[in-house]
């Protein structure tokens, strides 16, 4: 199945930091992953036009 989650990325501007972007995760799409706030995730990029986004501490349930 696969899902599209049109986003922007967006600037962050602070006064003495370097200029910093951000993505924002849409809430309908960690809800379908059950992403809880504060989990780690990490980036892995595939190409200039993929990234995949990888959640290392999550436990496969299919373990017990």
């Amino acid at each position: 199945m696969q899902i599209n989650y049109p986003i922007k990325v967006q600037v962050i501007k602070s006064k003495g930091r370097p200029v910093r972007l951000y993505v924002a995760m849409p809430m309908a799409l960690a809800v379908a992953i059950n992403l809880e706030p504060g989990e780690e995730v990490q980036w892995e990029l595939d190409s200039r036009k993929q990234l995949h986004l990888l959640r290392p501490n999550l436990k496969d349930k299919k373990q017990k």
